[in-house]
């Protein structure tokens, strides 16, 4: 059996599941800042993304494959696939290097990137196709292009698309470095972690242009105003993805918490405040202001990029809280 061909049980199962996943996005609200992409998720069978994908097991990862001689594991593997959950679908060493992100998530992104007919779309991070497929349903393929570093991805991703019925262009090479062959870009959406604003994605952005993007375990939504200007503020939503690779950045070290008290280390919002200074603020320091301006949630904090610099800001880019992130 291919994962392309279902048996007659098993593909109206995949018609249920489906619909039941959009039930469940538009439940938890994903859709509310563009109803629009419903029917996207309603149409791109997400099934033929993950023909295989990983669960935690004892001792490391268990594989769900789609062409299971059994039927229950086949069943379980497309049950999994349209759970509102992140999918593990390629290891390196143990090590996950790429992923299908939650559709409730990903809804939410691409609501949120507030696309118009007609816009041209840069995806970094083509993982399995799936994100791609959404946009070329809404956008059509010739307006979205996605890229990732390693070839193997790019492959699966344009063997998946093609098997879903779209042609977006499907690009190897270091998202950090944008594509700028395909651009400019009126929009460009990221599903991979940064560690700071490619200067490549300013310049390949049209002037208003939207950038959405992961950044300390936040989602950063900036407004392009030149090729050296972007700004705005975080969602209010957590994020958690794999790192942009190809950057050449190191992750830096976890500072160390001693005085910090527990209920802090222990508090989301807080790490995310850490994660988000990359070093600049003392952990200390982090605490005294995450007191003294009540516990602040992400939709308070915002990024600046300038020329060759970059800094973080609670409410006000002009102070009196901005730290300078790394470039």
């Amino acid at each position: 059996m291919s994962t392309h061909t279902l048996d007659k049980d098993l593909d109206d199962l995949a018609t249920s599941a489906r619909a039941a996943l959009v039930r469940e996005i538009e439940t938890s609200g994903a859709f509310d800042s563009d109803p629009a992409w419903k029917e996207a998720f309603a149409a791109v069978p997400r099934h033929l993304f993950v023909p295989y994908y990983y669960i935690g097991a004892l001792g490391g990862y268990e594989r769900c494959w789609g062409e299971s001689p059994d039927p229950r594991a086949r069943e379980r593997w497309l049950r999994g696939a349209y759970a509102d959950a992140p999918l593990a679908t390629r290891l390196r060493d143990g090590e996950l290097v790429s992923s299908s992100s939650q559709p409730s998530l990903m809804a939410m992104m691409l609501a949120e990137l507030r696309v118009a007919e007609g816009d041209r779309v840069l995806e970094i991070g083509a993982g399995t196709g799936y994100n791609a497929a959404l946009l070329s349903y809404r956008l059509g393929d010739d307006l979205v292009t996605t890229v990732d570093l390693y070839p193997e991805i790019t492959e699966a991703a344009r063997q998946h698309l093609t098997a879903a019925g779209y042609r977006p262009a499907v690009v190897t090479g270091d998202g950090a470095r944008g594509v700028p062959e395909r651009a400019p870009f009126d929009r460009i959406i990221a599903t991979c972690t940064l560690s700071s604003v490619p200067r490549a994605w300013l310049t390949q952005c049209r002037p208003g242009g939207r950038i959405l993007a992961p950044l300390a375990t936040g989602l950063i939504a900036l407004t392009v105003r030149d090729t050296g200007h972007a700004e705005g503020h975080f969602l209010h939503t957590p994020a958690y993805f794999v790192p942009l690779r190809g950057d050449g950045r190191p992750e830096p070290e976890p500072p160390p918490l001693g005085g910090v008290p527990r209920r802090a280390r222990d508090d989301e919002l807080f790490r995310f405040l850490l994660a988000l200074s990359r070093g600049s603020l003392d952990p200390q320091e982090a605490y005294a202001l995450w007191e003294r301006e009540g516990m602040p949630q992400r939709e308070r904090y915002g990024i600046t990029v300038g020329g060759e610099h970059e800094w973080a800001w609670l409410d006000d880019p002009e102070g009196p809280y901005v730290w300078p992130l790394p470039g």
